[in-house]
């Protein structure tokens, strides 16, 4: 068992990186522990912590230039070549060798394998997945570059940011996920709202500490 920091260090992630990943679990953790009805918590969490392990691989590095720093461009691209070498060029299949890798239980790696996925074309299977699964991908869905959002602005900043992206394709994924909104918090004793920067702050610190 190694704490998830150890972790980060060990595969090079970038410290912006890092804390998304931190924040996204966080999030999660904090609407699972406001549930009504039971679910693998630690199953989301590990998820989450791990959901963006192959992410370098198709990042715009110099994007957030402020994000490079201290080590600078260079070291990052590096980093990034060698993610590419090792692990090709698809960043959720590097994220579920990287689990693998780790040694997390077969489990655990299919779980993170059906949440790593961000386009979502299918509207009746993704609200209708699983408990778990809904709250791992609206968890990453609130969570920003730099904060967390709410979700139509997290996501017409996603849209903003990323030139793939369509207006039309970006008011389909809200459809989507305000059902999933509604479907989580039915079963909730807070409020989207409720989820924030502060309300996560000693989640985020606690979970630094958390060992897979």
């Amino acid at each position: 068992m190694r704490k998830i920091t150890d972790i980060y260090k060990e595969y090079k992630i970038m410290p912006n990186l890092a804390l998304h990943q931190l924040r996204v679990a966080a999030v999660a953790r904090q609407i699972c522990d406001s549930l009504d009805i039971n679910v693998d918590k630690e199953s989301v969490i590990v998820a989450c912590l791990l959901h963006d392990m192959g992410n370098i691989i198709k990042s715009k590095l110099d994007y957030f230039p402020e994000f490079v720093e201290p080590k600078g461009l260079p070291y990052w691209k590096n980093v990034q070549d060698e993610y590419i070498n090792k692990y090709g060029r698809d960043e959720d299949e590097a994220t579920v060798k990287i689990a693998k890798e780790i040694g997390l239980s077969d489990e655990k790696v299919l779980f993170i394998h059906e949440i790593v996925a961000h386009l979502i074309k299918d509207d009746p299977k993704t609200v209708n997945a699983d408990i778990a699964s809904l709250i791992c991908k609206y968890s990453d869905m609130r969570v920003g570059p730099k904060n967390i959002m709410p979700l139509r602005q997290r996501l017409e900043e996603w849209q903003k940011r990323d030139s793939r992206i369509s207006i039309e394709y970006m008011e389909m994924t809200f459809s989507i996920f305000n059902k999933v909104e509604n479907k989580i918090f039915a079963h909730s004793n807070i409020k989207p709202e409720d989820i924030n920067d502060e309300s996560v702050k000693d989640i985020i610190e606690e979970l630094k500490n958390f060992e897979i």
